[in-house]
């Protein structure tokens, strides 16, 4: 090695041995701060039911699917334009593609029920994907599902039940606006199973923008196909035009940075139950904005429903959870690994 050759490793060698140590005197976040990170991330999706649920009404349920994520996906490539071209290659592409289906179908059949159902039964019912996952997981990748994951099912399907027939099982109204919700729940599911399966060696940032812009283009085609062209008009509205951009910056991008943020330092099952909380936010937030009310059958339905995401999510890690030092050792490297 010649001497420049040398001195520029030296100096290489210096600048990274400096930076390592900022990084190791930088003030970590505590663990309860990222998962808080996931409990605001909840939050902004539980006020986003309700922002579409008032919205649905102005635009199309597949149009406004379809241009929540198409401009989501618009401005995460903007802003992480210099990480994304840096990932971006022919297996990412097909990867997102493939995932940008299923997002787009379970975000447009979401939208779609919101418009025949109340926002506290959507946002409960969508939660019901935490139960499915395991199940799909297991087709997908071949991981089993345990008793845990049965039970969380059984009891998610009779929540779903009683929030479904609120009035009483003697009326046996299972409306469209209901079913076609635990459809997009099914379809989160498999989104979220096969992302699993597609993200190792791949570029989260990446993948999520193409999954967003493709299933925002399948969102539109749908919309023209079975909607027609919207009336553009309505976004003069500024209340509607700006719903439409809390769909879009708030509950898609900032939430989806605020989780990918918090799910690095959580480990997954309770960073899953926190996010599950958008189905409680849900609910307060259409109690309180548009004055939704909820019944004695649907209260049941919503604690078997909760009962369920906590069979599915926390029981298991409290079974494994004997030394209650090495959970906290466990969670210090993840907080400090991230």
């Amino acid at each position: 090695m010649d001497e420049n050759a040398l001195v520029g490793y030296d100096r290489r060698m210096g600048a990274r041995i400096e930076h390592t140590a900022r990084q190791q005197h930088r003030k970590p976040i505590p663990l309860w701060g990222y998962k808080a990170l996931l409990v605001l991330a909840a939050a902004i999706w539980g006020l986003g039911t309700v922002v579409v649920k008032e919205t649905v009404n102005a635009l199309p349920p597949l149009w406004l699917a379809g241009i929540r994520l198409f401009f989501a996906g618009v401005i995460l490539t903007i802003v992480c334009f210099k990480i994304i071209r840096t990932h971006i290659d022919r297996d990412s592409i097909v990867a997102g593609a493939f995932l940008g289906v299923f997002l787009a179908l379970s975000y447009a059949t979401n939208t779609l029920g919101l418009s025949a159902t109340t926002a506290a039964k959507s946002a409960f019912i969508t939660t019901t994907y935490c139960a499915f996952v395991p199940f799909f997981a297991w087709a997908i990748s071949r991981i089993r599902p345990t008793v845990f994951n049965i039970a969380a099912m059984l009891l998610c399907v009779a929540g779903v039940a009683f929030v479904s027939f609120s009035n009483g099982f003697e009326e046996l109204t299972f409306g469209f606006g209901e079913a076609i919700t635990v459809v997009s729940a099914a379809f989160l599911a498999l989104h979220i199973a096969f992302t699993a399966k597609l993200s190792d060696g791949r570029d989260p940032l990446t993948l999520t923008a193409v999954q967003f812009l493709v299933g925002g283009a399948i969102g539109i085609v749908m919309g023209l196909c079975a909607e027609g062209v919207p009336d553009w008009s309505v976004l003069q509205d500024p209340a509607t035009f700006g719903n439409v951009v809390y769909i879009v910056v708030f509950a898609t991008c900032i939430a989806l940075l605020l989780q990918n943020i918090g799910v690095a330092h959580v480990p997954p099952a309770p960073a899953a139950l926190f996010l599950a909380m958008e189905c409680v936010f849900g609910v307060i937030f259409s109690v309180l904005l548009l004055g939704e009310i909820i019944t004695p059958f649907m209260s049941i339905g919503f604690v078997l429903i909760g009962a369920g995401i906590v069979v599915s999510e926390a029981l298991p890690l409290k079974k494994r959870r004997l030394n209650p030092d090495e959970v906290a050792e466990e969670e210090r490297r993840a907080s400090e690994e991230g």
